[in-house]
């Protein structure tokens, strides 16, 4: 097996807006070693999982939707009670972890804030750190199988329920791997969330994509659901082909019924679902394809 080049990190020394310069770097941000020790083990990011990431492709060099990622890590950081950070420095770290980076088609970056170190003056600790990623094409080609598990809040949470952070995108993944491992039990690659009331949500790391003639439809935003960016470039492309897309409530039921159906994410970009709940759902090769090439391809 051909050794993977090593990551590029870039730690962030000015993450919060009207930061005086701290550190050796005058810019923000200072690339570092991959290899050293970083984090504090009192981090909070490390000892709560208190703390908001973003995760962007890269593609032949280029950081995608940068903007929307950037914009929608400080909502999480707001919802968290975070501090403003500098999207300027954030920014600046993320093109340069990228371009410092060998060469390669697809890299992924996980852009992390934490809330700094437990017991300390509140400035967060963030780093971006880029490493390689298996070429999306294999799954959007061979397709991916999906389950529905019962998210166990109704549809209205963010609403009802503020404070449970539903729509950030925080660090606390313990659920969103658990369920991963229970689709793995059932013998399925992905999982579709559901809510307790029947409606469809999103995956542990996608956005669900589904047609209906000639209507593309995603689970509407006041969901507690994270507002996907992959999903939203593909919104965009289709509607430069005139396309009819719709936010819209989702039951299960009525997703079943779809003409098809994809998962899309910033680091797969998109993945046609072959089964849900062990039932075949068909696949539109040909879409797939043209939408995967407009994802792959842009350079925003």
């Amino acid at each position: 097996m051909t050794a993977q080049p090593p990551a590029t990190v870039a730690v962030v020394d000015r993450p919060m807006r009207g930061m005086p310069v701290q550190g050796p770097s005058d810019v923000g941000y200072r690339l570092v070693d991959p290899d050293l020790v970083t984090i504090h083990v009192t981090d909070l990011g490390v000892t709560r999982g208190d703390g908001v990431f973003e995760g962007l492709g890269v593609v032949d060099g280029a950081v995608q939707a940068l903007e929307p990622h950037l914009l929608r890590l400080a909502r999480s950081a707001a919802m968290l009670d975070l501090p403003e950070l500098d999207l300027d420095v954030f920014r600046a770290a993320c093109l340069a972890s990228a371009a410092a980076h060998e060469p390669a088609p697809f890299l992924l970056q996980k852009l992390v804030v934490t809330r700094g170190l437990e017991g300390g003056d509140g400035t967060p600790t963030a780093w971006v750190r880029t490493a390689v990623m298996d070429d999306p094409a294999i799954e959007r080609r061979d397709g991916i199988s999906v389950v529905s598990l019962d998210r166990g809040y109704r549809h209205d949470v963010a609403e009802t329920s503020p404070w449970l952070l539903q729509g950030a995108k925080t660090l606390s993944y313990a659920v969103n791997k658990s369920v991963l491992r229970e689709a793995a039990r059932r013998g399925a690659d992905d999982v579709l969330f559901v809510s307790s009331d029947g409606y469809a949500l999103e995956g542990p790391s996608a956005s669900l994509l589904a047609r209906f003639g000639d209507r593309y439809t995603t689970p509407r935003l006041d969901l507690g659901i994270l507002a996907g960016t992959t999903q939203a470039a593909a919104f965009e492309a289709l509607e430069r082909q005139g396309v009819t897309v719709e936010y819209a409530l989702l039951t299960l039921d009525r997703v079943r019924e779809a003409d098809a159906l994809w998962l899309v994410s910033s680091g797969r970009q998109i993945a046609p679902v072959t089964t849900l709940d062990g039932v075949s759902v068909p696949v539109d090769s040909a879409e797939t394809e043209r939408l995967g090439e407009a994802l792959v391809g842009r350079r925003r």
